[in-house]
This record gives structure tokens, C-alpha cells and sequence, in this order.
């Protein structure tokens, strides 16, 4: 059965935070791109660890090899939930930015005087930063450039792209306007000229099914808390890639991935989380193994997210003095996440109003800065961005809408 305003309404009572409310009104979670609620499932997967199995890795009594255990099944459905082949191609870290990091670290070692590394103008600074900093290396840092309709500039693409370059680092999907890059197209020509491709899935994993095989990435990272479980960052790495790296790394740390780039103790009880957050998702679909009921939820959620999306991008462009930013719904290739400006009304100062509403939305640039100066919108205090996730209903975002009518006035 497709996931429809029925199946919403039965999904919101396995989230207990949406019973809030705020000045008498229902709390409406319109910040998924900033992170989403979690449903009791994650919360009890937390608390079971540690009230049943806390204890570190790697040892011979019971509550440790219930934690290896649970760390291999985590790798084992956090796999299936990429697409990925096997458990080894997935590594935990604290979050995307700590693992871009160790991974620019990583690759930059490998780097010399004048190579290129190419990045875009859309991107998270998690996806910008760690490779800008390979300047100091000497490392060439080119930029793909972004067009008024923030999409990427795919003949710009093509241009960034040459012998000199080592790799490549895009974003799947833009968090500040919703576009879908295409990144098949940048594996073409990564291909052709030898280099990697890094994919910053965050926005893109809790909207779309994942399938690292098909896309062909050597690297890709997301964010379990993006997707209802907690904070947790995810790493895939074409199987035998990380060995090809210096990563930093302890002597006493295991040299193999997917260990290799993980440092210290991990969060075990939030990695316990993470696999219950995606047999949620899964328990939304139907088919003969994880993957398969993975597919076709996040098939059908996305459909149900994409057409609530739309409805709030139609009927804020239809406000006079509201302006919409960012690609339109004619396409699937687009994120449910929808930016605006008001006219005359600072985006913090209207998002303080709407919280005021029981609207839980973001202003400012959400660390996608690169693209906010781009269009402009920097010196203006960034946009107001609602994004659609599972659990929000057309009767939030028709509230919205009137919310916007009355601030717009």
C-alpha cells in the first residue's frame, strides 16, 4: 500500500515528541533537513543497550561480545540501507564533517603539488571545508559553479573536470534548496579521467533509496539523525579502498576496513539506534529481505514527501511578497526541502515569529553558505527553510501557508 495521509497519521504515534505543543498550538517538526524526530523503536534500541549490553568492544565476557554482535548486525543494516555489498564498507564516526575530515586527511596524503581536487559551489560546508584545506598542501581546489536556479552549471561541471584531477566531492542533494545533483553524470567523467568520487549523501539518504552499487561511488557519507535515528555519521567505502590510505590511526587500532578509519571508542548505544532507525524505515515496506522492504518504503515515502513538498512550493509561490528559491516539483530529481524569503522581513525574525505559531522551521544559511552568497542572499540573513519528512501532514502545511499570508501582510 502506498504511504499516504493515512499511513501518516498511523506513523506520527510512533513519534512521542509530536504530542508537544507550543502557545496551545500542535508542534509541527517542519526542520527535518536540520535533523529529525525519533520514533520510540530508536529510543528504545538506545535505552535497551545500555540497559542490557554497555560495555566496550573487543572483549571475551558477555555484554562485550553482545556489543560486537551489535555492531556487526548495525554494519550489516546499515549496508543494506546503501546498497552496499558488504558490512565491511561501512565505518561510524561521529558525524559526516569528523569523517570528511579524516578522510581529506587520509586522501590529501596521497595528494601532491598542483593535483586537483574539484568541489561545488551547492555543497554543506562539511563537503567544502575539509578539502579546501588541501590548499596548504599544495592541492589545486577548483569550484563548479551554480546557476540562479541553484542547480549546479553542468557545463562548468565538465570544464573543472581534468587529468589533474584526483577527486571529486559533490553533494547528492543541496539542504539549503532541495536540487538533486547528478551525480551519475560526475561519475562519468571522474571515470574517465581516474579519479575518485565522493558523494555527501545527508540530504539526499532520508528521501531517496540509496544504492552506492549503481551509482558507483568510491566514497559516500550521511548522517543517521537526518533519517530518525541519533547522531551518528556514516561512511561506505568501495571495499579495499580504505587500505589504500594513510588514515590517522593508532598502531594499536585495527588496520582493515571498515575499522581502520575509525578513531576511539564508538558510540555503541547511538550505533544501536542507527539500525533500528533503519528497520523502521524498512517496516514501512514489503519484500522478501531488508533491502527490498527499504526500497520500496523510501520509494513511497519520498512519493508522499514530494507531492506535500509541492503543495507548500505552489502555495508560497502563490503569496505576494514571499519568493521561492531553488529548482521546481515538475521533477522527481528534487528534495522536499523548500527555502523562501519574505519580503521586508528578516529570515530569523520570521522564523521567531512562525516558532511562536508551533512552527519548527530554520532560518539563516545551514552551514550551506557557499550557496546563500552565491544567489545573493548572504547580506540579507540567509532564507527560511521548511523541509517535509515522513510524519508531517497537509494540515501543517496548510497552517503554514496561512502563517506565511499573515507575515507577508
Amino acid at each position: 500500500m502506498p504511504f499516504s495521509e493515512e499511513q501518516c497519521q498511523q506513523c506520527r504515534h510512533d513519534f512521542p515528541s509530536l504530542k508537544r505543543k507550543v502557545n496551545g498550538h500542535p508542534l509541527a517538526y517542519l526542520d527535518g533537513p536540520g535533523g529529525t524526530q525519533v520514533p520510540q523503536t530508536v529510543i528504545d534500541a538506545v535505552s535497551d543497550y545500555y540497559r542490557r549490553h554497555n560495555a566496550n568492544a573487543g572483549g571475551a565476557f558477555i555484554t562485550s561480545v553482545e556489543t560486537d554482535r551489535i555492531m556487526r548486525r548495525s554494519r550489516e543494516t546499515v549496508a543494506a540501507f546503501l546498497g552496499a555489498s558488504s558490512w565491511r564498507e561501512v565505518s561510524f564516526g561521529a558525524n559526516m564533517t569528523t569523517l570528511t575530515f579524516a578522510l581529506s586527511h587520509a586522501l590529501g596524503r596521497a595528494m601532491g603539488p598542483g593535483d586537483e581536487v574539484v568541489i561545488t559551489a551547492l555543497d554543506h560546508e562539511a563537503n567544502r571545508g575539509p578539502w579546501l584545506a588541501l590548499k596548504e598542501r599544495g592541492v589545486v581546489v577548483k569550484e563548479v559553479g551554480l546557476r540562479p536556479d541553484a542547480t549546479l552549471d553542468p557545463e562548468d561541471l565538465e570544464r573543472q573536470i581534468g587529468p589533474r584531477t584526483k577527486l571529486v566531492a559533490m553533494g547528492y542533494s543541496s539542504n539549503a534548496f532541495g536540487t538533486v545533483n547528478d551525480v551519475a553524470r560526475a561519475r562519468e567523467l571522474t571515470h574517465d579521467v581516474g579519479a575518485y568520487l565522493l558523494v555527501d549523501a545527508v540530504h539526499f539518504a532520508p528521501h531517496f533509496p540509496l544504492d552506492v552499487a549503481a551509482l558507483d561511488a568510491d566514497f559516500l557519507l550521511c548522517s543517521a539523525y537526518k533519517f530518525y535515528g541519533p547522531h551518528v555519521g556514516v561512511l561506505y567505502a568501495r571495499l579495499g579502498l580504505l587500505e589504500q590510505f594513510q588514515t590517522d590511526r593508532l598502531r594499536v587500532q585495527y588496520d582493515k576496513a571498515p575499522y581502520r578509519i575509525e578513531t576511539g571508542t564508538l558510540n555503541f548505544a547511538s550505533i544501536a539506534g542507527t539500525m533500528a532507525a533503519v528497520e523502521y524505515l524498512a517496516s514501512w515496506g514489503e519484500g522478501p529481505d531488508l533491502r527490498a522492504s527499504l526500497v520500496q518504503a523510501m520509494e513511497d515515502i519520498s512519493a508522499y514527501e514530494h507531492e506535500l513538498a509541492r503543495t507548500y512550493y505552489e502555495g508560497a509561490r502563490a503569496i505576494s511578497g514571499v519568493t521561492v528559491w531553488g529548482p521546481g516539483f515538475d521533477s522527481r530529481r528534487r528534495s522536499p526541502t523548500v527555502s523562501i524569503t519574505i519580503d521586508g522581513l528578516h529570515p530569523r525574525d520570521a522564523a521567531r515569529q512562525l516558532a511562536e505559531q508551533g512552527f519548527a522551521v530554520w532560518s539563516g544559511h545551514f552551514y550551506a553558505l557557499r550557496p546563500i552568497e552565491a544567489l545573493g542572499l548572504a547580506d540579507e540573513g540567509g532564507v527560511i527553510r521548511v523541509g517535509i519528512s515522513m510524519y508531517n501532514t497537509r494540515a501543517e502545511v496548510e497552517r503554514l501557508l496561512q502563517a506565511l499570508e499573515g507575515l507577508a501582510a
